[in-house]
């Protein structure tokens, strides 16, 4: 029996299971023989076979993000708006067949924009080209969810699920637990956060027994559920921020584009009229936790032509290193004009967390 008929058989069950106190073990370990054999699907497909053409794209730029949804959503209409690269439109489906990337000039940031081919049911499990796809979005900084207005909820449902079939969570963040491998003495579990409610030490045993893990410190920092301690056991799940971006609201009435826009993580556009094209920058840079950092040579005016493109919460020793890798050697003290310092200039030491548009003058020993 081949890989996707066991996980058709296991998905069949799970299904068939009633969810009750009873059977809740039963189906905790369903759970963690799919997620095997689903992982084993996706590095069967990591091997087997050769890469699709024009996927293996050269990350470039300050971040990278993914521009995925189904088919004739926009996605290349939107690639062609907010950069340089011209890809393929048309009125029908399956237009763009490669990943195309392009390149957003914001905030003087460069940032790696990737239209890949659309998305259809079935794509975690090889289904057109989901493999090539969902991989190229697991290399990303950045998910940015193509959703047509007429249908975006149904659209985003069957997206994230078949994301998270492959590994991928989209706007969760990882679980707050710790296993620490040891040569003997068994299995010890504990908890900080009181008993934990989705499940019990039993139930953590056999899973981890599934997994063949025998020798291990589980401590749980928070209270997680079956399908959570799952993911901490397989460590191969990539956890990101996910922008929905709802595409032709100039389609639908006026209420339902109001209800749309007020919903978690969403942007309302319109490709067609170049409608909100600005907010949606602006939240790509929020999402992307940007800053921008400029430098001060000694005796000199602040170059504010080319800043450092940093991730909020970046300290000197970042600073350092993306101007030159020697630097922290060499680094003695900085100078800091801008909002993370307490008067202009403030003498700071490596460890100083800097602020977007901070400018920086560092002294060498």
């Amino acid at each position: 029996m081949g890989l996707l008929e066991k996980i058709k058989d296991i998905e069949n069950e799970m299904a068939r299971t009633q969810k009750n106190k009873a059977t809740e073990y039963h189906l905790g370990l369903l759970k963690a023989k799919l997620a095997k054999l689903r992982t084993e699907l996706i590095d069967g497909g990591k091997g087997g076979g050769a890469k699709g053409e024009g996927f293996d794209v050269m990350k470039s730029g300050d971040a990278r993000c993914a521009l995925i949804g189904f088919p004739s959503v926009g996605k290349s209409t939107l690639l062609s708006t907010l950069t340089k690269t011209e890809s393929a439109q048309a009125a029908y489906e399956f237009t763009t067949l490669t990943c195309i990337p392009g390149v957003i000039d914001y905030k003087d940031a460069k940032i790696q924009l990737l239209d890949l081919p659309g998305i259809i049911e079935g794509a975690s499990k090889g289904k057109g080209r989901g493999r090539q796809v969902i991989g190229v979005a697991r290399t990303s900084d950045l998910v940015v969810m193509m959703l047509d207005a007429s249908k975006a909820e149904l659209q985003k449902e069957l997206l994230t699920a078949e994301l998270d079939a492959v590994g991928i969570r989209i706007n969760r963040k990882k679980p707050d637990v710790i296993i620490k491998q040891k040569k003997t003495g068994g299995v010890s579990i504990t908890s900080t956060c009181g008993d934990l409610t989705h499940m019990d030490l039993h139930q953590v045993r056999n899973i981890l027994q599934q997994f063949k893990v025998h020798n291990v410190d589980v401590l749980f920092r928070e209270d997680v559920t079956v399908d959570e301690f799952i993911d901490v056991v397989m460590n191969n799940r990539v956890y990101l921020r996910c922008l929905y971006v709802i595409n032709r609201c100039d389609l639908v009435h006026l209420d339902e584009v109001d209800r749309l826009a007020h919903a978690p993580d969403t942007v309302v556009i319109s490709c067609k009229d170049a409608l909100n094209l600005d907010l949606l920058l602006e939240k790509i840079w929020e999402y992307l936790n940007f800053i921008r950092i400029y430098t001060k040579p000694r005796g000199q005016r602040p170059d504010f032509s080319d800043p450092l493109i940093l991730r909020n919460g970046s300290s000197m020793e970042h600073v350092c290193h993306a101007i030159h890798r020697e630097m922290v050697k060499k680094f003695n003290y900085a100078l800091v004009w801008g909002t993370s310092a307490a008067h202009r200039p403030q003498r700071v030491g490596i460890k100083h967390f800097c602020e977007d548009e901070d400018v920086v003058q560092i002294m060498t020993k």
